[in-house]
């Protein structure tokens, strides 16, 4: 069953985090961009959630769990269909990519999510990962207070360890990865590899 409670009772709590933290969004944003520079492509969005990353990222498909939150996609254009990860409701080899930001801990079969991506995706196709690494020290906090959390009381949170032994058993080749929120003054830089940046963004082709 997919994870949607939180987001259908408090879809504007969630959107203001994104007010409140606003550089924070704004390097997660770049970070993501850094694989997504080619507008041309047909992508989806997999968990679109309100369309804060599809929107700006020129991103026109969406899929979301949610009628809250896909309600507020669709307000800025974005087709939404409803559906889950574990069984996207698309034809196979329909998309140049897929992107999942943020949405990977919410998901109840991570494994049978990007087996599905990988069916949806074209020869050539990738898919762009975004996330809060579990072993960051914001990934430790998320993990510490998620009882006191609308959102986090039932999510896993995953290793960037864990999510490319994911992809890769999902049929995905050799990643690409970059990170942001790094500590102290760097914090919206974006840069190659994980281990110091809390939130890493993979890229992953499809294997044939």
């Amino acid at each position: 069953m997919a994870k949607t409670s939180a987001f259908e009772d408090h879809s504007d709590a969630y959107d203001q985090w994104f007010e409140r933290n606003a550089a924070a969004y704004a390097a997660e944003l770049k970070a993501v961009e850094t694989f997504l520079a080619d507008t041309s492509l047909k992508g989806i969005e997999i968990g679109v959630g309100s369309g804060k990353f599809a929107e700006p990222l020129g991103i026109r498909i969406g899929l979301e769990p949610c009628a809250q939150m896909a309600e507020k996609a669709r307000r800025l254009g974005i087709d939404v269909v409803t559906g889950v990860a574990e069984a996207l409701p698309f034809g196979d080899d329909e998309f140049d990519f897929a992107l999942m930001v943020t949405t990977i801990c919410f998901v109840d079969d991570l494994a049978q999510s990007f087996r599905e991506v990988r069916r949806i995706l074209k020869s050539g196709g990738f898919i762009v990962v975004g996330f809060v690494d579990k072993l960051s020290e914001l990934g430790k906090q998320y993990q510490a207070n998620r009882h006191n959390s609308r959102f986090y009381q039932q999510a896993t949170f995953f290793s960037t360890q864990d999510v490319l032994g994911l992809l890769r058993d999902a049929g995905f080749g050799v990643p690409e990865i970059v990170q942001t929120l790094l500590p102290d003054d760097e914090a919206e830089k974006v840069i190659d590899g994980y281990g110091q940046g809390a939130f890493v963004v993979i890229k992953a082709p499809k294997e044939s």
